[in-house]
């Protein structure tokens, strides 16, 4: 048997998803730049995924440019605010994906801006008041905190920042990756400049996302160059069938979000009570065991229950999971979330995440696994 607990990294994508994918690769093979019928038909596509997209987040189509994932639609907004806005001073957290800090280090190091962090509480929650502090001291200023934390699950108080970055006039994106098609989000209510999202992260394919630019607010200039696609803010010729896969899986998502959320809680509550009830001194980081993301449960198991290739011997058994985000958990220095929080590092933490697909017969054999790999002292 093999178990699949690693969906914040990426999700098995929807059976329907992959028909209308098929069938797009098939049948619309002209380029939507082009002008004869083929062309067109594939412009249909994506300007009728465009506005699907919108309709949910309550968006002008207009508003929704694609893109290739998550990773580009952030480096669009942080490309924006420092080199076309010109905003010389960012505030974001020291637990952003590094997809933000890496971006955000580079055009430091060229001069461009200076990043400035706000605090964090104990389990790594934006503390408002800090943010509220270097607001006043650096008004108009770019702010990027993410929704919902991939390692550790905490919410943002996404409402009360935005009033916030409002009252003064900062530009405010979020990563939104780990929370569209999971919660209903509303960015007309939310009052946000701009937002990125990937579609991995909601059973459709790789390669795809799109960001949300608020245009009664923002104007910038595209990151890549090239074309006139996107209304000449990408270049490139668009990934229709990508883009197809991005709206079916929004569709997908929102007419079953309720019961798909309901699911995945009660697994997610099936495994904290039995980790809990077997492994004594376990301990969930930051908000994953109740208020957080709910496909989210960040574990730090006590120290010297296991030996320090956890993961390793996990996966070797037939448990894929994650010691944090997908994309350091090759990386010898571990997970930069689970460093800053200071967590004891002779505990092993193991970030498992939840999708609709999973089962509690798989939650048992996991639980199971767990118990056969504990040292025996």
């Amino acid at each position: 048997m093999r178990v699949y607990l690693d969906n914040t990294a990426s999700t098995p994508i929807y059976p329907e998803v992959i028909e209308l994918m098929s069938n797009v690769l098939k049948e619309n093979f002209g380029n939507p730049s082009s002008i004869h019928h083929f062309g067109r038909q594939s412009k249909v596509i994506i300007e009728n995924a465009r506005k699907q997209i919108a309709g949910f987040l309550n968006a002008a189509p207009s508003e929704i440019f694609f893109t290739s994932g998550g990773t580009e639609a952030n480096n669009m907004a942080i490309s924006g605010a420092i080199n076309d806005l010109k905003i010389e001073n960012v505030i974001t957290s020291p637990i952003e994906h590094h997809a933000i800090l890496h971006t955000l280090e580079h055009y430091e190091n060229q001069g461009k801006t200076k990043v400035h962090f706000v605090k964090l509480d104990e389990k790594g929650r934006v503390i408002p008041e800090s943010l509220e502090e270097l607001l006043k001291k650096f008004p108009a200023s770019f702010v990027t905190l993410m929704h919902a934390n991939n390692e550790i699950s905490n919410l943002l108080p996404i409402k009360e920042i935005s009033k916030l970055c409002r009252e003064h006039d900062a530009i405010f994106h979020s990563d939104m990756v780990q929370s569209v098609c999971h919660y209903k989000i509303d960015l007309q209510k939310i009052d946000i400049d701009m937002a990125s999202s990937s579609g991995h992260k909601f059973h459709a394919p790789k390669g795809v996302g799109f960001i949300y630019i608020n245009g009664k607010r923002i104007k910038i200039n595209p990151l890549i160059i090239g074309g006139g696609q996107e209304r000449s803010m990408r270049g490139g010729t668009e990934n229709i069938a990508g883009i197809a896969a991005i709206a079916k899986a929004f569709e997908i998502a929102h007419k079953n979000m309720e019961e798909d959320e309901k699911k995945i809680r009660s697994l997610k509550s099936y495994m904290v009570n039995k980790l809990s009830e077997q492994f004594a001194g376990v301990e969930y980081i930051g908000d994953s065991m109740d208020k957080g993301l709910y496909t989210v449960l960040s574990v730090a198991f006590p120290e010297n229950l296991f030996d320090d290739i956890l993961l390793m011997n996990l996966d070797v058994e037939g448990v894929a999971a994650s010691s944090g985000s997908a994309c350091t958990s090759g990386a010898l220095k571990g997970s930069h979330v689970i460093n800053y929080l200071k967590i004891n590092l002779n505990k092993q933490v193991i970030r498992f995440s939840f999708s609709k697909f999973n089962t509690f017969e798989e939650i048992d054999f996991c639980i199971n696994v767990l118990n056969k790999l504990q040292l025996k002292h």
